[in-house]
């Protein structure tokens, strides 16, 4: 099937039986009900309703979307929504893009053991960020960052790396400054991948010694303490990736940046070429050959097995926030860091409109109420459909 509007649900529809017959025993609750969601996502199997133009009378049935967030057709709304929400924290300064990875054997062990590891690849990646920034002989100021967690490579290969979202300086350490970097320049790289590598090797070290870590088939063996601690050896040594781009342009651009990845999959329906002959076909950018456009041919099992390793465990936070934007203190700082820099103070967060085609068109500006037939007809609700079990049941239109 090489066609226009090839969706990773039809992927799934697909090939998706089989994968459960083979595979069930061995998925995780998150990737079971990722995997039905994606399946049923804006079918009859979900409900939905009729709506009616209110002048030429056509007419359109409107399912309900899962609303998983391993699902590609659901993430356009939470990422305008989460956009909204960001816009009110920007503060005049430069922002750069701060990326840190870890080498292939801690693939390895994240791949068996996802929320403990991850974990520390915030926690190190973070306190390694913050503490740079506080040295004097750096920037000396307290910073604010979020962090996006991503598991995958364009080849939807295992490959964890964090991406952060930094402001170009911080609060001076006595609280009545704000301390910009240096012009073009954030924090020097090679320092931070020392530090990342020290810190990440010590909290993985002590999950270790608290048994917080597991490890099955082929490395079994890492059970062992002396064959975990030699299999860690050579990484002391190794240098781990961590690179800053450039300042962005201005506030309109960072977010317009950032929202790329934060609510980014593995893979979007865009990049689907085909699916024949029991292979699937997608679009990749290859950065190892010059960032080349591929495509590349999985048999249907192999890409639900690669998209699944993306899946995130149920109450994972894969967007982070640290220093000055932590939580617990977002607010206050926030409103300190606009007073230090001569911002006006932020205007109060606007309810959101209750209807959700009303919240889509205030985000997004495209108006699920006018008629896509005649253009100029209002969409009326006019009949609910009731829940439909059958997994058979056709994808609506």
């Amino acid at each position: 099937m090489a066609r226009e509007g090839l969706e990773v649900a039809d992927v799934f529809r697909h090939f998706g039986p089989a994968f459960r017959d083979q595979h069930g025993a061995s998925l995780s609750a998150a990737q079971r009900h990722a995997m039905t969601a994606i399946e049923t996502c804006r079918t009859a199997a979900l409900g939905g309703h009729v709506e009616q133009c209110g002048d030429c009378g056509y007419q359109r049935i409107a399912y309900d979307s899962c609303r998983n967030r391993n699902c590609p057709k659901c993430q356009g709304l939470a990422r305008a929504q989460w956009l909204e929400d960001r816009q009110a924290e920007l503060l005049d300064v430069p922002y750069f893009h701060v990326v840190f990875t870890v080498p292939a054997p801690i693939e390895v062990i994240a791949f068996q053991n996802q929320t403990v590891v991850y974990d520390i690849l915030f926690r190190a990646a973070s306190e390694t960020l913050r503490t740079i920034a506080a040295d004097p002989e750096h920037l000396g100021a307290e910073i604010g960052f979020l962090g996006v967690l991503h598991t995958w490579g364009q080849n939807l290969l295992h490959h964890p790396h964090i991406h952060f979202l930094v402001p170009g300086g911080g609060i001076a350490p006595d609280g009545k400054s704000w301390i910009p970097c240096r012009p073009g320049f954030f924090l020097p790289v090679q320092v931070l991948s020392s530090l990342f590598r020290g810190v990440f090797l010590h909290y993985l070290d002590q999950a270790f010694v608290a048994g917080a870590l597991s490890f099955f088939a082929e490395y079994r063996h890492l059970q062992e303490p002396a064959a975990f601690r030699r299999y860690l050896a050579p990484l002391h040594t190794t240098k781990w990736v961590v690179y800053a781009k450039r300042p962005f342009a201005g506030p309109a651009q960072v977010l317009d940046y950032v929202g790329r990845y934060t609510h980014r999959l593995a893979i979007s329906n865009n990049r689907l070429v085909s699916m024949e002959d029991g292979k699937v076909c997608f679009r990749w950018k290859d950065y190892r050959d010059d960032n080349r456009q591929k495509t590349m041919a999985l048999s249907g099992e192999e890409f639900i097995r690669r998209f699944l390793v993306h899946v995130l465990p149920d109450g994972f936070h894969r967007i982070r926030y640290f220093g000055f934007l932590g939580n617990c203190h977002r607010a206050r700082k926030l409103a300190l860091c606009r007073d230090l820099l001569g911002m006006a103070p932020a205007g109060p967060a606007a309810d959101p409109p209750a209807d959700y085609r009303d919240r889509f068109e205030a985000l997004t500006g495209q108006s699920l109420r006018v008629c896509p037939h005649c253009h100029t007809g209002i969409m009326v609700v006019i009949a609910c459909k009731l829940v439909l079990r059958s997994r058979g049941m056709s994808r609506a239109g």
